[in-house]
C-alpha cells in the first residue's frame, strides 16, 4: 500500500509536498486525511512560526477566530503508542496538542529543524518531500505578539488549500 501524499498550497508562497505515514500513527493520519479531503484548512493560517525551530498552523482563520476540530488519540511513544518511532527532524509534520497527551485536533507543526526534545511526545505523522523553500520563506517571515501567542506573523500566512494528490 502507497503512503498518502498531500500538498499544501500557501498563498503568495508556492507548495509544500508530503508524504504521510499511517505504519507510524495510523489515526492521526485518518483524520488528516479526512480533513484535508473536507477542505477543512482551506483559509486557516500558520499563526505560530518559530525560525529555526517549527512552522504550526491548523486552527485559525485570517480573523484568528478558533477552527480546531475535535480531539483524537496521541500517537506517541510517552502516551503508550511504542510503533511511533518518527524522529522531529526538518521537514517532519507532526500534530500540535496541549499538555494533555490526547488533544491533537486539526493543529499541525511543520519542523523548520531538526528538534529530538520532541521525539516521543508528539505525534509525528508525516514529512515533506518539496517545498522546502516555501519553510525557509515561512520561517523568515517576521512576527510579533498577538494575544498570549508571541509568534504570530505580522501578515497571515494563509493555507489556500491542501490537497490529496495521492491515497
Amino acid at each position: 500500500m502507497k503512503n498518502p501524499i498531500i500538498k499544501i498550497h500557501v498563498r503568495d508562497m508556492g507548495v509544500m509536498t508530503a508524504e504521510l505515514y499511517p505504519d507510524k500513527a495510523p489515526k492521526t493520519v485518518e483524520n488528516f486525511v479526512g480533513l484535508v479531503k473536507s477542505g477543512f484548512y482551506s483559509g486557516l493560517i500558520f499563526h505560530r512560526v518559530i525560525a529555526g525551530f517549527m512552522i504550526q498552523g491548523g486552527g485559525y482563520d485570517e480573523a484568528f477566530e478558533d477552527k480546531d476540530a475535535p480531539s483524537i488519540r496521541g500517537e506517541f511513544r510517552a502516551n503508550g503508542f511504542a510503533q511511533n518511532d518518527l524522529k522531529h527532524t526538518r521537514g517532519v509534520l507532526s500534530m500540535a496538542r496541549t499538555s494533555a497527551p490526547n488533544s491533537a485536533s486539526s493543529q499541525f507543526f511543520v519542523m523548520h529543524q531538526n528538534a529530538p526534545h520532541l521525539d516521543g511526545q508528539y505525534a509525528g505523522f508525516g514529512k515533506l518531500t518539496d517545498g522546502f523553500d516555501v519553510l525557509d520563506a515561512i520561517a523568515a517571515t517576521k512576527t510579533g505578539r498577538f494575544g498570549y501567542f508571541a509568534d504570530v506573523p505580522r501578515e497571515p500566512i494563509v493555507i489556500d488549500r491542501m490537497e490529496l494528490v495521492e491515497e
